[in-house]
C-alpha cells in the first residue's frame, strides 16, 4: 500500500470485522473533510478569499506553494474516497505519485519558510526580530510533517499504521490555517482546533476497538511538544539562531 493510502485494515477476514472496514473507509472520509474545512476557514481571509475576488498578487514562490498544500488535501481526500467506494487498485497507483508529491509538499514548505520573512524584510514590512521568530514556527511544521510523512513511507506496508500517519501529517500542516485564525482570541481553543482531528480519531478507536490507539497517543504527545515552539520563538537563543539563518541568505 502507499502513500497516500489512508485505508482500510487489509487482511481482515472476521465477519466480524469485514463489517466495521466500511464504516472506517466513511470515518476517514469524513476526518479528511474536517482537515479541509480548517484550512478553508483559516486560509479564507488570507487566500482563498482575495483568490475568489481575483487578487492573485503574490510571489510566484508563495502561489505555488499555496497550490501544493491545497494539492496535498485534494490528494488525501481522493486517497480515502477511493478506499471508501472499493477502488483499492486505483488507490495504490494513486499513492505511488502521493509519495513523490508528499515529498514536494516538505521541500516546498522549507522554501517557503525561509522566502515568506525574507519577502517581508525586503519590502520593509517586518524587521529582522519579527522575521527570526516567525521562522521557526513554518520550520517546526516541516520538522512534524517530515517525520510522520517519512515514517507513513516506511509503514506503507502496513495499511492501519500507515494511515494513522498520514493523518498526523496532514495535522501537522493545519497549524499555519489554525495560526491565521485571527478572529479566535484564545489560544487554548486555537490548540483545541488544531488536535481536534486527532482527538476525534482517539474517540472512534476507542469506540470501535475498545482501546487507546498507540500511534494517535503518540502522535498527540508529539504535536503537542512541537506546539511548544511558539514559546521559545522570541527567546535569545532562537531569535540569534533566526537572524543568522535569515542573514546568511540576504
Amino acid at each position: 500500500m502507499q502513500t497516500i493510502a489512508v485505508t482500510t485494515d487489509v487482511g481482515e477476514r472476521a465477519p466480524s470485522r469485514a463489517h466495521t472496514r466500511p464504516r472506517r473507509s466513511r470515518f476517514y472520509v469524513g476526518i479528511s473533510v474536517a482537515m479541509i474545512a480548517i484550512v478553508v476557514v483559516g486560509f479564507w481571509a488570507s487566500y482563498f478569499g482575495p483568490m475568489m475576488r481575483g487578487n492573485v498578487a503574490r510571489p510566484w514562490v508563495i502561489q505555488l506553494h499555496g497550490a501544493v498544500y491545497v494539492g496535498w488535501m485534494a490528494l488525501l481526500l481522493a486517497q480515502v474516497g477511493l478506499v471508501a467506494v472499493g477502488r483499492t487498485r486505483t488507490h495504490r497507483r494513486l499513492g505511488q505519485f502521493g509519495i513523490w508529491y508528499g515529498w514536494l509538499v516538505l521541500v516546498m514548505g522549507v522554501v517557503v519558510s525561509f522566502a515568506a520573512p525574507l519577502l517581508h524584510l525586503a519590502a520593509g514590512e517586518w524587521d529582522m526580530d519579527r522575521a527570526a521568530a516567525f521562522l521557526i514556527i513554518p520550520l517546526g511544521d516541516m520538522v512534524l510533517f517530515g517525520g510522520f510523512f517519512g515514517a507513513a513511507v516506511a509503514y506503507r506496508s502496513k495499511p492501519d499504521v500507515h494511515k494513522r500517519l498520514i493523518v498526523l501529517a496532514t495535522v501537522a500542516l493545519l497549524f499555519a490555517a489554525i495560526g491565521r485564525m485571527s478572529f479566535i482570541q484564545s489560544t487554548p481553543l486555537l490548540l483545541l482546533i488544531w488536535i481536534s482531528p486527532v482527538l476525534v480519531a482517539l474517540a472512534h478507536e476507542a469506540l470501535t476497538r475498545r482501546r487507546l490507539d498507540p500511534i494517535y497517543s503518540l502522535g498527540l504527545v508529539i504535536l503537542m511538544a512541537g506546539a511548544g515552539r511558539v514559546a521559545v520563538a522570541q527567546s535569545d537563543t532562537w531569535m540569534r539562531t533566526g537572524r543568522a539563518l535569515l542573514r546568511s541568505l540576504m
